[in-house]
């Protein structure tokens, strides 16, 4: 808005100074009487207002009236101000001087790719004698300029327009929130608190039941085979320690994410690096599948009632965490906090206690689970300690989180994701240090029902069954088992987006939902755990075989990986010895585990993870060939200056009679070639003749081609017929370009959609393919025209 003359002091609109009224109202006067002056015929010499010289780029100007037409370059649009000199020449020639009526302008330029606008008219404002402008700018309500002339779509511009769309906008909204903007990223990022709880549950959680695997495998050869078990937990917990120590230098040496792919590909190649990915996907699927179930079993240990539908539960269970994770990561830390940390406080909380009746000598008295038989199935030997080491080393699932997901931190990244990967390692050893050191001195036994975890034991014995101390362990280590799986939900799709860029998976795995999270990664993954949770009957120690192969697998290369980078810049880095030495010790380690998890587990199905890496890396390397070779098909050199090539062009319009859309049809048939022809295909001769009879009467300029089709067939028909077009022109000539323009009526409800253009689906899908063919949907929206 602007406000030109008005009563007392102001600003004077053609002197741009304060000014009274009747020192503005005598300018005014003065330039309005020159103006009267000038004849209906503006000639090469016109002064404009303002001073400003006509030329055939001055604006428009209404002689006799206090009205100037303005151009603002910086908005694009058109103002008219009252007796203010127009700020800027717009780019249209001058006209003869006549009074401009305030509603009328000439045509505006096109600038920036948004027409001017064409009506803006001003309105009196509150005061006599001022005058007001409204100035609206078509871009405003759907975009805003940017620094460079672009255009910023704002959200109204996504905005559905049916009815439909916008109920479905609003169910959505509801469901899984507002939609975010790319600039809002920021502020969904982790700090340190959110940050453990969703990259370090899943190597939490793995406390809960890391014991009890190693305890299932020990048993086999007796009781007094557990003896075993407090060694062996210390064994894995100084592999966690070397592998925290390796994935710190890590995350310091790419702070971008440094996952094992990532390292793997940046230092020792491609193939390697596809093998990390592979088994670190593989890994991840698992790692829901695992973490779900055993999160069942912790549920089922206090509700036994349970047992039967535990399947049914562990696929509900994944469709939460999988809504949750669509809301944003955000909103998934925000909601599996709480849970992780009253998982922390409450496991805390009983080692202690059982720790002080041990120091204190006052160790309760334990009672088997029923159903125990002490007669042992295997001798024990290295195998038999190697498959429970093996076993136990599912508690280093998750440990690369933390690395992958350096860029989902607030800034510094590199330092956050430090402090929480060293957090992360002493939260899990000191854990599964406690349950190892009491389960061995109270003589705790698996529960061959699995009914009843350890961990359930441990808790009845100390606190009492059915107490609330033993609701709030149970409970706590059931829903961080089940949301340890979020872990994968938050690594698996930032992976799979990784190698959709790098085109090694499709890329809609790239694409971000409107809670710039991965929905397409989220998706799949969701599917793939549910159909391993039904395959394996959500059954723990059917899962564990499959389990921890993968991840070892990833270690290796990525620590090895490292190894490479510091030896190359072994010029560049301060104490790159000291840092190849902790990574190869890294390397060394996990390769070793890997090894050797491989072969106690490959008989018990660990063969099944052997297999499907080589297939995913196949089937990685078979898309990056087909994206690869695709490319190179549309590819245009730099140093090509494409010319025009002139084809001939034909339009074929397929019909089914004469009514207002295949008017409209072939109309625009007419503005795109002149050789337009209309095709009936029909297998009624006499519908065929009263169609072509009318067709010469209302549409003689038109040209009807009839198709007679005994078959009833319609679409082979119509291909058959552009086939003969096709080989009717002289081999000299370049094949014309056939222009199929199919008329589609635009249904106005739903339900609509059922009872009209099924025929014209039917037609695009068969001819979209065809090589020198162009499919036009021409639609006609239904509006009150007479009959």
């Amino acid at each position: 808005m602007s406000r030109s003359t008005s009563s007392k002091r102001h600003r004077c609109a053609s002197s741009s100074r304060w000014s009274t009224t009747s020192t503005c109202s005598r300018r005014a006067s003065r330039r309005a009487s020159k103006l009267r002056s000038h004849s209906s015929s503006c000639p090469s010499s016109c002064p404009a207002i303002g001073g400003i010289g006509r030329s055939s780029t001055n604006p428009l100007v209404a002689c006799g009236e206090r009205w100037s037409v303005g151009y603002t370059p910086s908005s694009s649009t058109y103002r008219i101000d009252a007796g203010r000199p127009p700020r800027f020449n717009p780019p249209f020639p001058c006209a003869p001087c006549r009074p401009l009526q305030p509603d009328v302008l000439p045509d505006p330029p096109e600038v920036g790719g948004v027409l001017a606008d064409r009506a803006a008219k001003p309105r009196p404002g509150r005061k006599p004698g001022d005058r007001r402008v409204r100035v609206r700018r078509p871009h405003e309500p759907y975009f805003r300029y940017v620094d460079g002339g672009a255009l910023v779509a704002k959200p109204e511009a996504s905005a559905p327009r049916s009815s439909i769309g916008r109920l479905a906008a609003r169910l959505r909204s509801v469901l899984f929130g507002r939609p975010l903007s790319t600039y809002e990223e920021v502020r969904e990022r982790l700090g340190i608190v959110p940050g453990l709880s969703i990259f370090a549950s899943d190597n939490i959680s793995s406390s809960a039941y890391a014991t009890e695997e190693i305890m299932r495998v020990l048993v086999l050869a007796g009781a007094g085979a557990l003896v075993l078990t407090m060694p062996i937990t210390i064994g894995i917990v100084v592999v966690l320690a070397i592998v925290v120590t390796s994935y710190r230098q890590t995350i310091a040496a790419y702070p971008g994410g440094g996952g094992s792919y990532i390292v793997a590909s940046d230092n020792l190649g491609t193939l390697p690096g596809l093998t990390a990915a592979a088994a670190l996907l593989t890994d991840y699927v698992l790692t829901v599948a695992v973490s779900v179930a055993a999160g069942v079993a912790a549920l089922t240990s206090i509700w036994p009632e349970l047992f039967p539908v535990r399947v049914a539960v562990g696929v509900g269970l994944v469709a939460v965490i999988a809504f949750v994770n669509l809301r944003g990561v955000r909103e998934s830390g925000l909601v599996f906090s709480v849970p992780t940390y009253v998982y922390l406080v409450s496991m805390f909380g009983l080692l202690g206690y059982g720790v002080l009746r041990f120091a204190t000598g006052s160790m309760p008295d334990y009672t088997p689970p029923p159903g125990w038989a002490e007669a042992a199935a295997e001798p024990l030997g290295l195998l038999l300690i190697l498959r429970a080491f093996a076993s136990g080393s599912v508690a280093l699932t998750g440990t690369e989180a933390v690395s992958n997901g350096v860029p989902a931190f607030r800034p510094p990244e590199a330092r956050n994701a430090a402090i929480v990967i060293v957090l992360m390692g002493a939260c899990f050893g000191t854990i599964f240090l406690g349950m190892s050191f009491l389960s061995s001195q109270l003589g705790v036994l698996p529960d061959p029902t699995e009914q009843e975890t350890v961990v359930s034991q441990l808790t009845r014995v100390f606190v009492g069954g059915g107490t609330p101390v033993h609701y709030l362990v149970q409970v706590s280590t059931a829903v961080l088992l089940i949301l340890a799986a979020n872990t994968s939900f938050a690594d698996f799709p930032r992976l799979s987006s990784i190698l959709a860029r790098d085109s090694f998976l499709p890329r809609v795995f790239q694409f971000r939902g409107d809670r710039l999270a991965f929905n397409s990664g989220i998706v799949v993954l969701a599917a793939v755990a549910i159909a391993l949770i039904a395959a394996f009957d959500a059954s723990v120690t059917n899962l564990i075989p499959l389990y921890t192969v993968g991840v070892f697998i990833a270690f290796t290369l990525s620590q090895g990986g490292m190894v490479r980078r510091w030896w190359r810049l072994r010029g560049e880095t301060a104490r790159w010895r000291l840092r190849a030495t902790v990574n190869g010790i890294g390397a060394l380690t996990t390769g070793v585990v890997a090894i050797e998890v491989a072969a106690a587990k490959f008989a018990l199905g660990a063969w099944v993870v052997l297999i499907l890496i080589p297939l995913l890396i196949l089937g990685m390397l078979f898309i990056r060939y087909q994206y690869r070779s695709t490319a190179r098909q549309l590819a245009v050199r730099d140093d090509i200056v494409v010319a025009g090539l002139r084809r001939r062009e034909r339009v074929v319009v397929p019909v089914a009679g004469i009514d207002r859309s295949v008017i409209q049809a072939i109309n625009v048939g007419r503005s795109i070639a002149r050789d337009v022809q209309a095709v009936l295909v029909t297998d009624d001769p006499d519908a065929a003749s009263r169609i072509r009879e009318r067709w010469e009467r209302q549409l003689p300029s038109g040209d009807l081609v009839v198709v007679e089709s005994p078959y009833r067939a319609l679409v082979g028909p119509l291909l058959s017929y552009l086939d003969v077009l096709d080989n009717g022109r002289p081999e000299e000539e370049p094949a014309p370009i056939t222009f199929v323009i199919v008329p589609e009526f635009v249904a106005r409800h739903w339900w609509e959609r059922l009872l009209y253009n099924q025929s014209a689906k039917r037609l695009r899908a068969a001819v979209l393919g065809r090589p020198h063919t162009v499919v036009v949907d021409v639609p006609y929206r239904r509006e009150n025209h007479p009959a």
